[in-house]
This record gives C-alpha cells, structure tokens and sequence, in this order.
C-alpha cells in the first residue's frame, strides 16, 4: 500500500481506483480525511488571499486615481 509521503501521484491515482471499483475497505480512510482536509484549508486561503490582493488593488484604484495604469 502506497502512502501520500511516499509518492503522492500514485498514492492518489490508487486510491481514485479503489473508490471506483468500490474497494473501499482497501482506502486508507485516515489519509484521505487528512489529504481532503489540507486540500480544504488550502483552498480557503489560496481564497482569503486572492481576496486581498483584490481589495488592495480596489482600494489603490479608488484613492490613488493618479496612478492607474
């Protein structure tokens, strides 16, 4: 059985097939909880961050007119 800190490509295209075949008792349940976790808390702040950015560049657009480019 593959890990994800041993190979994560493959770890994840061997856990894609079980699910797919229903093999779900062969899932490493714990690292699946753990890898959609990481891939959540990433996405929210790849989101929060994004977000910021935006706001900076609103905010320099709305007092800063002179230097819009």
């Amino acid at each position: 059985m593959i890990t994800p800190q041993q190979d994560y490509y493959g770890w994840t295209q061997e856990t894609v097939e079980k699910l797919r075949q229903g093999r779900f008792e062969e899932v490493n349940v714990e690292a699946l909880i753990g890898e959609l976790e990481e891939m959540a808390s990433s996405d929210r702040n790849e989101v929060e961050n994004r977000l910021i950015v935006l706001l900076m560049h609103l905010l320099k657009w709305k007092y800063q007119p002179n230097r819009r480019t």
